[in-house]
């Protein structure tokens, strides 16, 4: 395999594409049976000799229409919907995203089976429940591996940044399972995205616990209604449930009890910070500027957890977290433990000090939802000053949420600066006019309340200047991102270095 950063790295595998081929139902196999794969990629820049190319179809190219430069690479065989008669066996199917599942898990030879492998799922919180899950875990001994939002890291011998995709293709999943299982990993946790689950990334990856954090309004560009896109999360229940596992379930948010039936007979543990019927609860939550406390019931008598994390979602992203290390056997006594020196997420939360006189946040934060509990949670925060925001919202993709997110702004901001985030293919003055409508619907005033600026550093430097003393400025939506997309364009961006330099210059 191919050493490239964002590359699985497992020692040299081998099959051959008669094996390859049986493993997916309804396969037509062209060519040489014995011919030898010893690598596979959906991408043909990626394609050496030796290698398998998958060509996937998707929403903006065509895999198929890279073959020749795949073939030109050394491939020595394809994954194809349509036969090209070409000089390399061809595995022929119906559908190339679902039966590159099939193959790259017979290929790295199903490691999920020799791991203790965790999906979390939910529209806001998956990373930072993963990342205190797996600081749980680290803390008492545990070999951990992740793949999520940030990127991937593989014990202590890897950790790559990965761009704009949380759930990555099915098979660099099994690839990074089988280099954590010979790097020494007994633990994986793997966000578990809408997308992922529906477009096969996750199939062959057998889960024995999953946690749920929320289901809102997200990726309906997608899914197209709220019950599809609960369905797609409902799968990680399914797959729990074909191992006998364990399904952490939020007893406060209603998007997840809607899957609950999708459990079947996997244990279900739910966690509440309002309700002592949940079969974990918080009670006596105390948010300060510095952390959070709360009393953690489980059974018996409880325990007091001091999280280094602030506001009540956090709470609530820690209680999923304890419930995911209760069922892997921890205690509630070792997960307190551990929480007291839990590790922020990257772009979460992140404060930016340059020495002005105004209080500058920068956070992921990019849903109507995770915006509104963001800006309340500021709002206590910073109870004389004045809360503004700067935030966008991504082209191609739920545009349904846009006036929604506009609302919110408004509604809990006292300025809103819109921008763009990753406009893509889209017109991103367009975007950013969706989103003010909702402003303007939920009372805010153009000029004077909400301000629209199509240049993200633009609208940053405008936040900074409209700032005074004691203010608090939150730049939301980009949080670790390493870039915005502009057309098919990845530009460099990094939103915490771009408010640093904006605030020097100001200071200047």
């Amino acid at each position: 395999m191919s050493a490239e950063p964002g590359m699985p790295r497992p020692r040299e595998r081998e099959m051959t594409v008669g094996a390859l081929a049986q493993v997916v139902p309804g396969a037509r196999l062209a060519g040489d049976p014995g011919s030898v794969v010893r690598g596979m990629h959906y991408d043909s820049r990626q394609i050496r000799p030796g290698t398998l190319f998958a060509a996937l179809p998707g929403a903006d190219f065509d895999g198929h229409h890279f073959i020749p430069r795949a073939l030109a690479n050394g491939a020595s065989a394809l994954l194809v919907e349509k036969a090209t008669e070409s000089a390399v066996p061809e595995i022929v199917v119906a559908d190339s995203r679902a039966a590159l599942a099939h193959i790259a898990g017979a290929f790295y030879g199903y490691p999920s089976r020799e791991l203790a492998t965790i999906g979390i799922t939910g529209t806001d919180g998956k990373t930072t429940t993963s990342y205190l899950l797996d600081g749980i875990l680290r803390f008492h001994g545990k070999q951990t591996g992740l793949i999520g939002t940030v990127g991937i890291r593989i014990g202590d011998t890897r950790e790559d940044r990965l761009p704009h995709q949380t759930t990555p293709e099915s098979n660099l999943i099994q690839g990074y399972l089988r280099e954590m299982v010979e790097s020494g990993v007994t633990h994986a946790i793997l966000e578990a995205t809408s997308h992922g689950l529906a477009m096969h990334r996750l199939d062959g990856v057998e889960f024995t616990v999953a946690g749920v954090t929320n289901i809102t309004h997200e990726h309906l560009e997608y899914h197209k209604t709220i019950a599809a896109y609960r369905r797609a999360k409902a799968m990680l229940l399914e797959r729990v449930a074909a191992t006998n596992g364990t399904v952490v379930l939020n007893a406060d948010d209603e998007g997840a009890q809607s899957i609950r039936e999708f459990a079947g007979a996997a244990r279900v543990l739910q966690y509440s910070r309002r309700s002592s019927d949940a079969d974990l609860w918080a009670k006596h939550i105390e948010i300060s500027a510095t952390g959070s406390q709360f009393d953690l019931y489980w059974s018996g008598s409880p325990v007091r957890v001091r999280l280094p994390l602030i506001g009540e979602f956090n709470v609530e992203n820690a209680l999923c977290a304890a419930g995911m290390a209760l069922a892997l056997g921890m205690s509630p006594d070792q997960v307190a433990e551990a929480l007291a020196v839990a590790q922020g997420v990257p772009g979460r939360m992140l404060q930016v000090d340059e020495g002005q006189a105004f209080h500058v946040i920068v956070d992921y934060a990019h849903t109507p939802e995770s915006l509104s509990k963001i800006l309340t949670l500021l709002r206590s925060l910073h109870p004389d000053g004045r809360l503004i925001v700067v935030s966008g919202s991504a082209g191609e993709r739920d545009a349904g949420k846009r006036p929604l997110q506009g609302e919110v702004c408004a509604k809990l901001a006292d300025m809103s600066v819109l921008t763009s985030e990753d406009p893509r293919n889209e017109d991103a003055a367009g975007i950013i006019e969706e989103i003010a409508a909702g402003a303007f619907q939920a009372g805010g005033i153009a000029g004077e309340s909400v301000f629209q600026i199509v240049d993200r550093r633009e609208a940053i430097a405008h936040a900074f200047a409209l700032a005074e003393p004691g203010d608090c400025v939150l730049l939301a939506g980009k949080g670790h991102e390493t870039s915005i997309i502009w057309g098919y364009e990845h530009v460099p961006w990094n939103e915490e270095m771009v408010a640093r330099e904006l605030l020097r210059e100001t200071a200047r």
